[in-house]
């Protein structure tokens, strides 16, 4: 069966980037540029009038910036798409801001246009985290650390801290089932109770706590 092609809205207060970023993606086969935003406020209408699978999101947009419009996006639609934060700076603290408000991940402005493909497609096809090298340097530069560790760390088992683990070395969820020797649905039920217990929406923010507690050291 042929998979629908993955939905993407793009938001820039940049008309230059915007139109490169969909020369890019409209050339994929298996994309669809459904909507597009100048704006942080357009860009959360937009994102609710088409439900798309992904959202490309300027961090810094007039009116509201793009950290307030996935809190909003997040938090109003009942099946919310991947946004992926896009930025000139990769040590910006609005990216981080943008991590833990629940963006799956960030790019880079200035990357390739197969880094920008691939990116794309991992967060709305795969279950490995984007770029986990660079999220452990945001974690190392802006993490806000807990003076005492949250109650969730002494609440993990052992499976689910080793399933953690490797969710932040960007593992996927069939590569942690053979890297600890057990199958895809029971990692899968790990990865779920790891959400859970740091009260978390996907595997970025899960990470990110992670880091804030102390539970994994930054580099």
């Amino acid at each position: 069966m042929t998979r629908p092609p993955i939905r993407v809205v793009l938001a820039d207060d940049e008309r230059m980037v915007r139109t490169a970023l969909r020369a890019i993606l409209s050339a994929e086969p298996d994309m669809e540029i459904v909507g597009e935003a100048a704006t942080g406020a357009e860009a959360v209408s937009v994102v609710r009038n088409l439900t798309p699978d992904v959202v490309l999101m300027d961090v810094r947009m007039p009116e509201i910036d793009g950290i307030r419009a996935t809190e909003q996006i997040l938090a109003t639609l009942d099946a919310p798409p991947r946004v992926v934060v896009v930025t000139t700076f990769e040590n910006d603290s609005y990216v981080y801001d943008a991590l833990r408000a629940g963006a799956a991940g960030f790019l880079l402005k200035r990357a390739e246009a197969e880094a920008l493909v691939q990116a794309v497609r991992l967060v709305a096809q795969s279950d490995s985290l984007l770029f986990p090298s660079a999220v452990r340097a945001l974690a190392a530069e802006h993490a806000r650390a807990y003076a005492t560790p949250p109650a969730w760390v002494a609440r993990l088992t052992g499976r689910e801290s080793d399933v953690l683990r490797h969710m932040a070395a960007g593992l996927t969820n069939a590569e942690i089932a053979r890297r600890m020797g057990v199958g895809p649905a029971t990692v899968k039920t790990h990865v779920a109770a790891v959400l859970a217990k740091t009260g978390t929406r996907d595997r970025t923010q899960a990470v990110i706590a992670a880091y804030e507690a102390g539970f994994l050291k930054s580099p």
